[in-house]
Formats: structure tokens, sequence, C-alpha cells
């Protein structure tokens, strides 16, 4: 059985890294493999190999990250696997990135808030500590702008000023992928990097270092996001204790979710109802998205409480509130991001926002809370409020 769990653990990484070299290989050439034209063809072996210039580093964090818990649950003696790498590449998706990540199965209870602080916290900066260097290494070392120019050439024509003058001409971009920033690639971008071969970020997928090195980032902040069982949920819950912590995760989570569905509907939306200008075909259709927007929140809420009707109640107030914003002109433009409702529904509903109860619960010592505080400063130095985006020039 034990050999048989190592095949399947050994299949799973290896095809892992195919996919995730054919992910980077596209977003790296611009090339979709399964709809190369006839021309192209006999350059799918170059852009294969080219594909590692991703994978290796990308895979090289997410491993660090899993190897982080595997090494610190070992320490304490509890039984690990090693880690389970999930494939997936879907050709021609702006997203894929060849895998869903990897996950190991710790086979002991752990016993104590210093073990759940000490596992939970080893992963994330493991990853963290290389993902930096990643990154650091990767604006310190950006190609010369003929690198662009093969994947774009009709960027030649532009010069050095082609991301001014391609945000001038909205329309060239429209559709296409863009990604957001937070702080630590702000610092990059503004103290590290050349300015003169900083690539915008609608071209950031291009340079292999630079988008391994923003995923470690965004997953970095998912997988510290203080709330159940997570990471951060580990972290915090050993900070703070079960009491404080099982006030505060609910209330991260509903505001996570708030923010996620804000300008999801707006009070000029129900204003158009009935009106040529309307986004829906009647007023049946509206309210027909708007109740499952509402029981989307309340299905995401379902274990937040033992009773039946808050998960209804915050749902409905999350929507109030979200609408009276939507008429206030200091606020009423700004966006949440919806991308982030996957990730909200599988904590809400499968990983839980409350953390298991431990035998042993003895404060942290204060090393490891500094440890702790500073993990959660990483949280916010990673976390980007709009990481992916498709540019829309209708809006």
């Amino acid at each position: 059985m034990k050999n048989k769990t190592l095949a399947i653990q050994l299949v799973l990484f290896v095809v892992t890294v195919i996919t995730t070299t054919l992910a980077g290989a596209e977003a790296m050439t611009g090339r979709f493999f399964f709809f190369l034209p006839e021309k192209d063809i006999l350059k799918f072996p170059q852009d294969f190999w080219q594909g590692f210039e991703f994978s290796i580093p990308f895979l090289a964090i997410l491993t660090c990250h899993e190897f982080g818990h595997f090494f610190m649950a070992r320490y304490y003696k509890i039984r690990t696997t090693l880690p389970y790498y999930i494939p997936m590449w879907l050709s021609a998706l702006a997203m894929s990135i060849g895998t869903l990540g990897a996950v190991i199965r710790i086979l002991d209870r752990t016993r104590t808030r210093k073990q759940y602080f000490d596992i939970g916290i080893a992963g994330p900066l493991a990853g963290f500590v290389v993902g930096f260097g990643v990154l650091w290494y990767g604006f310190t070392h950006l190609p010369a702008l003929e690198y662009i120019y093969k994947i774009h050439p009709e960027y030649i024509k532009y010069g050095a000023n082609y991301a001014h003058e391609m945000s001038k001409n909205a329309n060239l971009l429209n559709g296409q992928m863009t990604l957001g920033d937070n702080l630590l690639m702000l610092f990059f971008k503004n103290y590290v990097a050349d300015p003169a071969l900083l690539p915008p970020n609608f071209e950031l997928s291009h340079y292999p270092l630079l988008w391994a090195g923003y995923l470690s980032l965004f997953f970095t902040a998912l997988n510290l996001f203080p709330i159940g069982q997570l990471d951060g949920g580990h972290i915090l819950y050993g900070l703070i204790g079960k009491k404080k912590f099982n006030i505060i995760a609910p209330i991260i989570f509903v505001g996570f979710l708030f923010y996620a569905g804000i300008g999801m509907y707006t009070i000029d939306e129900i204003k158009s109802i009935g009106f040529e200008g309307s986004a829906y075909s009647s007023d049946l259709d509206f309210f027909l998205w708007l109740g499952i927007y509402i029981f989307f929140l309340k299905t995401c809420l379902s274990r937040i409480s033992p009773n039946p009707l808050t998960p209804w109640v915050i749902s409905l107030s999350m929507v109030v509130v979200q609408l009276v914003m939507s008429a206030i002109p200091v606020v009423k433009d700004f966006q949440g991001f919806s991308g982030f409702f996957p990730f909200a529904f599988l904590l809400g509903r499968f990983l839980g926002i409350y953390h298991p109860d431990v035998e042993e619960d003895t404060p942290l010592d204060t090393k490891r809370k500094v440890l702790g505080w500073i993990s959660l400063g990483i949280f916010i130095l990673c976390f980007t409020p709009h990481p992916f985006m498709l540019i829309d020039i209708s809006k």
C-alpha cells in the first residue's frame, strides 16, 4: 500500500510538472497548443522547454511550502504524507497555471495549540521566502525590450513607450487579462526594478519569474487568511486562543464575503428595471438573479451559526448595505472582486470558519507570538484586492 501511494504521488508530481510547463509556455509565448496554426506546430518542443522557466520556480515555491508543513509535523512526530500535487491544464484559458496546488495529509491528531501554530506557519513562511527570492531575482534581471517584441511584434512601432500607447488605445487590450498590485509588488516595481524594462501589468505573465512570484504571493495570501483550518487560521488561533478566535474569524469571513460582492447589484440597476437601458430583459430576470445571489451568500454562511435564520439575516443585511453603498456618491464606483466567491464558498461550506479544539491550550511564548504577527503582516503585504482582471472598455 505504501509503495502504491508513493507511486501515485510520483505520477501526480510528474504530470503536474508537465501541465505547469505547458501552462507556463502558453503564458510566455502567447501560443495556445490546442489551437496552434500549422506553421507554429514545429515550435512546440522549443515552447515546451521554455515553459520550464516558469514551472521550475513555481513548483519550487509550492514544494517548499508543503515541505515546510511536512518537516514541522515530522519534528513533532506527527505522521504526515508526502505532498499530493494536483495537475490541471486547460489550453487557451488565460488563468490556467497548470495546477490546483498540492496538499499533504496529516495522519495523526494535532494535540496542542503550539503544534497547530508551528505546523501552520512553517509552510507559508518557507514558500514566502523562496517566492520573495524569485521575485527579487526576476525584477533585478528583467530582459531587454526585444524579449517582449518577439511575443508582440506590433509593439515595435511604439518602442519603449508601448505600454502607454497601448493604454491610450484601450480597445486593443479589450478582453485581455491584467494583474492587480499588492504592497509587495509595488515595492519591487518602485524600488527594485529598472523602470525602462518594467513590463505593464497586462504583460506580466509573459515574464516567467515574475508570473511565478506573483502567483506565489497570491497563494500565500490565501493560505494566510486567518480563518478556520487555513494556515492563517492555525496561526491566529495560536495567537489569541479559542474564545477570541471564534469571535474574530466569522467577522473576518463576513467582511471578506461582503467585499467580494460589492458592485454586484446597484441602486442604478434597480432604477433601470422596466426601461430600455436595463441590463435585464425583464423585472423577473433581475429579481431571479438577485435571489440566486442571496441564496449563494446564505450557502457560504450556512456554518456560521447553529441558528438556521442567522445566515439568511446576514445575507440580506449584506445585500441591503451593498445597495445603499451603491447610492452614495463617494463609494458608488467602488468594486469588490467577485473572483473570490469560489474561495469563499470553499471556506464557508467545506473547510469551515471555526478552528477545531485542542487538548492542550497553553498560550504561545513571546517568540512565537512575534513570528505570528509578522506572518499576518506578510498576509497584508501579499493580499491583492483585485488579483486578476479582464480589461473591459465598455465599463
